[in-house]
């Protein structure tokens, strides 16, 4: 879900995700008799092992959930490091902030250091629409757009779906649901499986808690699987 690729470059880094990111704003919920904070949960954080099927273990990747009453923000980071034969191939750091207000998108804001090379990504809701400012320009998307990074069911269930890295957005359709059982750290887990086919393919394994402990993602140079180990 990530958008991660590797291209073919001679001794060359080519694949997708640092710096500190804005503040998001505490949404406040009206109370008996005037208003008051909404009481928030104790922050979760998904942190997972990735792995390429030709390259090996490449790095890190966590997401850190924080809920505020109907807000649930996620905040990412990811680390990647492609190397072969001791050659640097591609290295990747990003830090991102996604909102949510329910289900619903209503702020994104991305920075990827691919390769040296530095992309900004911003969002925010405007209407019923969302509004995307990139490298190519701004865009504005149907208000289901959700970005490409599996931390609950909710996250998936769109048929717009945004690049974390880019900011362009592909249609997608999503499949399955049915159980399977997936080995994580040892251990067989009862998961969901789905399918999320797009420009990219994905399958994202989600347990019994909401939680995904298995995405894989198909690139032209092979699979990226992101485990949870913790």
């Amino acid at each position: 879900m990530t958008g991660f690729r590797v291209e073919r470059r001679p001794l060359r880094p080519a694949s997708q995700w640092a710096l500190p990111l804005a503040t998001v704003g505490v949404l406040l919920v009206g109370a008996s008799g005037g208003s008051a904070p909404a009481m928030a949960e104790s922050p979760h954080e998904l942190v997972y092992n990735v792995k390429h099927s030709v390259f090996g273990n490449i790095g890190t990747y966590s997401n850190l959930i924080e809920k505020s009453g109907a807000t649930t923000t996620i905040k990412t980071t990811a680390h990647f490091l492609v190397t072969a034969l001791g050659v640097g191939l591609h290295r990747e750091d990003a830090q991102r902030v996604e909102q949510f207000l329910g289900d619903r998108l209503t702020f994104f804001h991305g920075v990827t250091v691919k390769n040296g090379e530095t992309t900004e990504i911003k969002g925010q809701a405007n209407g019923n629409n969302f509004v995307i400012d990139g490298p190519s320009g701004q865009v504005t998307v149907p208000a289901s757009v959700k970005p490409a990074n599996p931390w609950s069911t909710a996250s998936i269930e769109s048929s717009e779906m945004m690049r974390v890295d880019n900011g362009k957005v592909e249609k997608v359709s999503v499949s399955g649901g049915g159980q399977t059982n997936v080995n994580i750290d040892g251990a067989s887990t009862s998961v969901r499986e789905y399918d999320i086919s797009g420009a990219t393919k994905y399958k994202v394994y989600i347990d019994n808690h909401d939680t995904p402990v298995m995405f894989v993602v198909d690139d032209d140079s092979g699979q990226v699987t992101f485990t949870l180990k913790k």
